[in-house]
């Protein structure tokens, strides 16, 4: 059964390792020890943790969320056009609009809609719109 070491378990949750370790310490997150004596979490159990994070049951900690996009703006949503499938959001952050084309589940779990601030991350060609 695969074994995740606390450096890879938050790699993968996208936390700190110390950020696991409380989790673990706290009794939200089950680890184990090693052959070597080291802290390890299951993949089992790391999966499950994960899905339940997601759901909402572990919050993820204070402050910025992870990401390797660079450039953010936030900004105020001033539109949100919807159809079946997809939907165009704009932003104004300043001086700048930005245009994105999202799903419209995308549009419907974040609440987007008029007057809403929102932080846009454009990395390429991409732009990422998620909540501060």
């Amino acid at each position: 059964m695969a074994s995740y070491s606390i450096g890879q378990a938050a790699r993968l949750l996208g936390v700190s390792s110390e950020t696991v370790r409380r989790w673990a310490d706290g009794g939200k997150l089950g680890m184990e020890r090693d052959g070597a004596g080291r802290r390890v979490v299951e993949g089992v159990a790391l999966a499950r943790f994960a899905q339940e994070r997601g759901a909402g049951l572990h919050a993820v900690p204070e402050g910025d969320v992870p990401t390797s996009v660079r450039n953010s703006f936030v900004g105020i949503v001033t539109g949100v056009r919807v159809d079946d499938v997809a939907a165009q959001v704009e932003v104004q952050a300043g001086p700048h609009r930005l245009v994105s084309l999202v799903t419209r589940e995308a549009v419907e779990d974040l609440a987007l809609d008029v007057g809403v601030t929102v932080t846009a991350r454009v990395k390429s060609t991409s732009v990422h719109i998620d909540l501060p």
